[in-house]
Parts: structure tokens; C-alpha cells; sequence
């Protein structure tokens, strides 16, 4: 009985260390080992960009205005319209001009008759001085007689010279005065769209300092996009790179052309420096409008087909362009140094220390050994 309840202990006892020894397995704390989140070395093109903000407007664009006062009697044109350079535009009461023709015109056909008539009386008093030095010689004259003959054909000539001049000066104001009848039809200066009416039929416009505006005359064929760029982006540019923006009503269609030039003076917006940025694009179909919102992005730099590495694993300094970046190998963390070239906002070009498929260590997190 004693032999049998010595086993009976013994199976129980291998029954609670087996119990145990479960219980321990399930819930003893287990060592923990780090887990490594990664990414692979891959190829692909890196492109750097300066984004911008840019306002739409006509590369050719021109003020019509009038070159003489008057009462704008008739406009042939409304907003939107198409016209052709030479096309009648407006015009203004012609009354005054054609009256300062009329008036130049009739003053010099007067001049012109005054002209003749001195003309005239010279070569009459020609041919008397010269019948009187035939008789000078026999004492049928006396000398004082003689010389008053010889002024006064000096005199007549004096007056033909006077004529002259005031026909002359009368002809630049007759010119002046065809001139002004023509300003008085305002014709267009180039082919274009008008895009704005200042003034108005029966409004009045006075041209003594400055050529009043009328409307505004566009060429929309060819936009001008002005981009503002930041002052810590402008020294990246240059002529001939290649911009392309979008539009508010079209954010999926790319309008691209190449930079023309950037502007030296600056302009203050908000206390913040920018700089305009100018590049034309074709425009043929017009649907590209006067004063409509472009974001811009102007290429810098584009490689293709190069090693990426993330920003975000570059750790520190190690050098010009070298960082300290963290490699997985044989499951293990491998210290190495990484010298890259290129960078955007993301991505960083690698030039040695890393090559395709490497997996390099983005973060890690403890978990069960």
C-alpha cells in the first residue's frame, strides 16, 4: 500500500512540474528582439522643381488712346471683339479738325496770291532800274532817283523771301492740321482682341499732356505667365529651362514653355521678397484668358535611371554630401557611409555606399524573440 501511494505522489508531482513548467512557457516575459522596418534600394528619375504662383497676361497688349481732344462720337467696337490692324475702332467729332484744315488751307492760297503779286511787282521794278541805268549815262535822270528805283526792287525781293517763309510755316500747320483730322479715326494698331472699354460714346477726351486710353488692345495668341518666386528659389534659375503650369478650370491639362527671363527688380508681397519669373506659351485656341491663376513649376535638374535612397533615413553627417545610413544585412544592422548628389523634398540621388536592393532601416519596433 505504502509503494503504491509513494507512485501515486510521484505521478502527481510530474503532473505539477509539466503544469508548470506550461505555465512558464505561456506566460514567463520573453526576451524581446528589435524588428526592422526597411526599404529597398531601387532606380528611377529624380526631378528638382521650383514651385511657384503666377498671374496669365497677353505678351502683346497696347492702350489705344487719342491724340487730339474731342467728344467721342462713335465706337465700333465692343469688349471681346476680334480686329484686325487698320480696323476702324472709334471716332472723334472731326468738326474742329477739319475746320483748322480748312482755315490753313485758305491762308495759303492767300500767301500763295500775295507770292504772285510780289513776283509780279519785282520784275516790274527790274525793268524799271534797268531802263534807268540806260539813262543815267545821258543826264536824263538824276542819280538819287536811280538809287530809289534799286531799292526798292531790293525790297520787293525782300517781300517775295517773307512770303516764302510764312508759306512754309503755313504748310507744317496745314500738315499738322491733316494730321489731327486723321487722329480723329482711331484705327487699330495691330491685330488683337479688346479686352477693355475705358471711354464712351459721347464721353469727352482732352489730349493736352497725355494721349487719354479709349480701350485696350490684346494679342491672345501668345500668353506671357508671370510666376512669382521666392527669393531663396530664384538663384536657381536661369533662361531656356523648361516651365509648365495648370489653371483652376483645367488642374489635369500641362501648358509648357521655356523661361524667357527673370525680372531684377523684386516685388514685396506681404513683407515676403518674389521675384517674376516670365515664359510665353501658344495660346491658338484661346482658351487661356487675361489675368487667370497659374501654378507654376519651373525643372531644374532631371536624372533618370538613378539609385534612390529616402531622406528620412539619412542619419548624420559625415562629410560634404556624406550621411551615415543604417543597412539590414544577414538580418543585422550595418553601419555605412552614403554619399549622395541630387536631392528633392523626398528623395536623394546615391552616388556610392549603396547599391540596388539593398535594404536600408527606415525605424524599428521590439517584438517577440
Amino acid at each position: 500500500m505504502a509503494f503504491l501511494s509513494l507512485k501515486k505522489r510521484g505521478r502527481i508531482l510530474t503532473l505539477i512540474l509539466i503544469f508548470v513548467a506550461i505555465a512558464t512557457y505561456f506566460f514567463w516575459p520573453k526576451e524581446k528582439a528589435p524588428i526592422y522596418q526597411t526599404q529597398q534600394i531601387t532606380r528611377g528619375d529624380l526631378s528638382k522643381e521650383v514651385t511657384a504662383t503666377g498671374k496669365l497676361d497677353a505678351v502683346r497688349k497696347v492702350d489705344v488712346g487719342a491724340q487730339v481732344s474731342g467728344q467721342l462720337q462713335s465706337l465700333l467696337v465692343k469688349e471681346g471683339d476680334v480686329v484686325k490692324k487698320g480696323d476702324l475702332l472709334a471716332i472723334i467729332d472731326p468738326k474742329k479738325a477739319q475746320n483748322d484744315v480748312t482755315e490753313s488751307q485758305e491762308t495759303d492760297n492767300e500767301l500763295k496770291a500775295n507770292l504772285q503779286q510780289a513776283q509780279a511787282e519785282l520784275r516790274l521794278a527790274q525793268l524799271t532800274y534797268q531802263r534807268q541805268l540806260k539813262l543815267i549815262g545821258t543826264h536824263a535822270i538824276a542819280q538819287d532817283e536811280l538809287d530809289r528805283t534799286k531799292t526798292d526792287v531790293e525790297v520787293k525781293k525782300a517781300r517775295i523771301i517773307t512770303y516764302q517763309a510764312q508759306i512754309k510755316k503755313n504748310q507744317a500747320t496745314l500738315d499738322t492740321a491733316k494730321t489731327n483730322l486723321q487722329y480723329t479715326r482711331i484705327t487699330a494698331p495691330m491685330d488683337g482682341v479688346v479686352t477693355f472699354i475705358k471711354t464712351l460714346e459721347g464721353q469727352t477726351v482732352i489730349a493736352a499732356q497725355e494721349a487719354p486710353t479709349i480701350l485696350t488692345l490684346a494679342d491672345l495668341d501668345t500668353m506671357l505667365v508671370k510666376a512669382e518666386v521666392s527669393e531663396a528659389d530664384v538663384i536657381y534659375l536661369k533662361p531656356d529651362l523648361s516651365a509648365s503650369f495648370t489653371v483652376l478650370g483645367a488642374p489635369d491639362k500641362a501648358f509648357s514653355g521655356k523661361l524667357k527671363d527673370i525680372l531684377p527688380t523684386p516685388e514685396k508681397i506681404n513683407d515676403a521678397i518674389f521675384y517674376y519669373a516670365r515664359f510665353e506659351v501658344p495660346n491658338e485656341q484661346h482658351l487661356l484668358r487675361l489675368q487667370m491663376t497659374a501654378q507654376v513649376k519651373i525643372l531644374i535638374e532631371n536624372k533618370k535611371n538613378v539609385l534612390l535612397v529616402p531622406l528620412s533615413v539619412l542619419g548624420d553627417n559625415a562629410g560634404i554630401n556624406e550621411y551615415y545610413v543604417d543597412v539590414l544585412v544577414n538580418g543585422q544592422p550595418e553601419k555605412r557611409t552614403v554619399k549622395i548628389g541630387m536631392r528633392t523634398d523626398v528623395y536623394a540621388e546615391v552616388l556610392s555606399g549603396l547599391k540596388e536592393n539593398d535594404q536600408v532601416i527606415l525605424g524599428e519596433t521590439s517584438g517577440e524573440a
